[in-house]
């Protein structure tokens, strides 16, 4: 039995290396992503998950190592993966090519290392 490729929609990212997870969160975000608020919600989402993982890092190699509460959530690797999930559903809705922000992100770094500001 061979699978029939579903036409997807033009988007910036489907031809990325975040093709995959931009079509799986389509069917997690349905339609909602479509409105206006979704942004914004997202925004606030992506603020609360660097919170979330700075509180669970500091628990487990910070200043916080007493804060047992933290150190029973979830890792700071896991809240890395929501805060990730979270820019991948922003860059998604705003049609954000991400493989073209990282590439230009890292040629920035390269240049800051080549030549840094005085």
């Amino acid at each position: 039995m061979t699978k029939t490729k579903v036409p997807q929609p033009e988007h910036p990212n489907y031809s990325t290396p975040f093709n995959e997870y931009f079509r799986l969160l389509n069917q997690v975000d349905g339609k909602q992503r479509y409105s206006d608020e979704f942004g914004s919600i997202l925004i606030l989402s992506l603020v609360e998950e660097v919170g979330e993982m700075a509180r669970a890092y500091l628990a487990k190699h910070g200043r916080k190592k007493l804060n047992l509460a933290a150190q029973n959530d979830e890792t700071y690797r896991e809240e890395l993966g929501d805060l990730l999930l979270t820019i991948l559903r922003f860059a998604r809705i705003k049609k954000i090519n991400l493989d073209e922000r990282v590439r230009y992100s890292i040629e920035k770094v390269k240049a800051r290392k080549l030549q840094p500001k005085e």
